[in-house]
């Protein structure tokens, strides 16, 4: 069996598409969704990051504020800029770039951002929300994930899906927004026996350990669709997944690439927040 490949960077460009001629009907009503994104430090892969994302705002019509800070900058400084963002009528979405300076108190940041504005689901009321099935802004990463799913036409409804990886990033948001979706979920992680035999149980397996090629065809059933969230850099400088892509596909029905697989769809999801943000605070349906 050869896995079918489920294209990131395709149905992320769709998804997009459809965000950008919303964007134009909000327009129309008078309302830009604005997204600020906060970098502290220059960190390499942020700053590469925080590039995309301005980017993308930019291509899909959205007003976008970038605010560089430097690392040494003091936690009071950040809040207050966050409190001025809060306020700010054109800004619609909020999202702080992690990893912050080691003097910041990351969980202060967060809980900071108005839970409305919190683009990247990670402030304590949508991250309760979402677990007791309310409206929230969900997590990026896992809501691209049961995007990729849908949106390849694989089933989730009373599928036994195999979350490896605990998170409060992917992981737990993944195994939750599952299970919104009438699927039967697991959730293993280092300390879990029999890792193997566990996640071979899987129709649907998605991985996020942050270990390169750690998941192989000896952990998927045959014809599963496996969610590879992991990037790693290798010693000879190539990107991989948590996942042995040429091992798994060889047995799983579906399969996502590193680098075009969940990747793309991380932004992709940030875009869609920002406009459901605007939507919301502006009262349209």
């Amino acid at each position: 069996m050869s896995a079918a490949i489920i294209d990131g960077k395709a149905i992320s460009n769709a998804i997009r598409e459809e965000i950008r001629a919303e964007a134009e009907a909000l327009k129309a009503k008078g309302v830009v969704p604005g997204l600020a994104v906060i970098l502290v430090g220059d960190d390499p892969a942020s700053k590469v990051y925080v590039g995309n994302k301005e980017k993308a705002c930019l291509a899909t019509g959205f007003h976008s504020v970038v605010h560089r800070l430097p690392a040494e900058t003091p936690q009071a400084e950040l809040l207050a800029l966050i409190d001025r963002l809060n306020a700010d009528p054109a800004i619609h979405g909020i999202l702080v770039q992690l990893p912050l300076p080691k003097h910041i108190n990351e969980k202060a940041v967060i809980d900071a951002i108005r839970p409305d504005k919190d683009v990247d689901g990670f402030h304590p009321v949508n991250t309760g929300n979402l677990m007791i099935g309310d409206e929230s802004l969900l997590p990026c990463t896992p809501a691209g994930c049961i995007e990729l799913l849908k949106r390849s036409g694989i089933g989730i409804a009373g599928k036994h899906a195999v979350v490896i990886g605990r998170s409060n990033i992917v992981g737990k948001p993944a195994a939750m927004l599952l299970l919104r979706e009438h699927a039967t979920v697991t959730i293993c992680h280092s300390r879990t026996p029999n890792l193997e035999a566990i996640a071979k149980q899987a129709d649907i397996l998605v991985v996020a350990i942050g270990r390169a090629k750690a998941i192989d065809a000896r952990h998927v059933k045959p014809g599963a669709a496996v969610i590879d969230v992991g990037i790693n850099r290798l010693p000879d400088g190539k990107l991989a997944g948590d996942v042995d892509f040429d091992s798994a596909a060889e047995v799983a029905g579906w399969i996502t690439p590193v680098p075009g697989g969940v990747g793309p769809m991380t932004i992709t999801m940030l875009l869609r927040n920002t406009l459901t943000a605007a939507k919301r605070i502006h009262g349209i349906g």
